[in-house]
């Protein structure tokens, strides 16, 4: 993935947000990592929208015992927080490479913003979601539609959020979501939601931007 060739839809002096599309997870995660690795503390935050082929991703920590069995859908062993869950397409990712020290946010409260963000956005469409204190994602009716994972490393993060949205839930039934047997899943298509990825991922920018950095001037730019 060439991350220069994505589309950028919003600067500001803090941040930059880029529409990637439907990309390879191997390759997102590291260009994550080398975007971490050589910023700087006066380097522009990020925030990249994407979706991915159909893969099982695994936390640090996460125990193989939570894939129930082998559909052939790639798992990858990766560096966030976390057991394992599914990314695929219908699936709105928003990965988030802060500064969080600038920001100065800890992590505990960083997980609630981006938790109270889904929750904003699902709250216009007159949908009641939740986050849980012993489970990190965002829930309704205890159906889980957003999981979370992050990775910090020297006061920087990386991943972010993957919210439902019209997707192949099946996938999720080879697993124990996020470290949970019977977690049931959810998505905004089976919620009565019509509107679609894109109307959804900019409206979760939005949301994101009201709770992370609220109050900055927004100048937007379309390539």
């Amino acid at each position: 993935m060439d991350i220069s060739s994505s589309r950028l839809i919003v600067e500001t002096e803090q941040l930059r947000i880029k529409k990637m599309g439907v990309v390879d997870y191997r390759v997102t995660w590291q260009a994550m990592q080398d975007f971490t690795n050589t910023r700087t503390d006066r380097s522009c935050d990020e925030i990249w929208l994407v979706q991915h082929p159909p893969v099982y991703t695994q936390g640090i920590a996460g125990k193989s015992e939570h894939l129930l069995c082998d559909n052939g859908i790639t798992v990858i062993k990766t560096d966030r927080g976390g057991q394992i869950t599914y990314h695929g397409p219908g699936q709105l990712i928003a990965y988030l490479l802060l500064d969080i020290r600038r920001l100065r946010l800890g992590v505990r409260e960083l997980v609630r913003r981006m938790e109270s963000a889904v929750i904003d956005l699902l709250k216009d469409y007159h949908i009641e979601a939740t986050g849980r204190p012993d489970a990190p994602g965002v829930y309704v009716a205890n159906a889980k539609i957003a999981s979370l994972g992050l990775k910090i490393k020297k006061g920087f993060c990386y991943h972010g959020i993957a919210l439902n949205v019209d997707m192949n839930l099946m996938p999720f039934s080879a697993i124990n979501p996020c470290g949970y047997a019977g977690l049931v899943v959810t998505q905004t298509r089976d919620l009565g939601i019509t509107a679609g990825l894109e109307t959804l991922g900019n409206e979760l920018i939005e949301k994101l931007q009201e709770r992370l950095i609220k109050g900055n001037n927004i100048h937007r730019h379309e390539h």
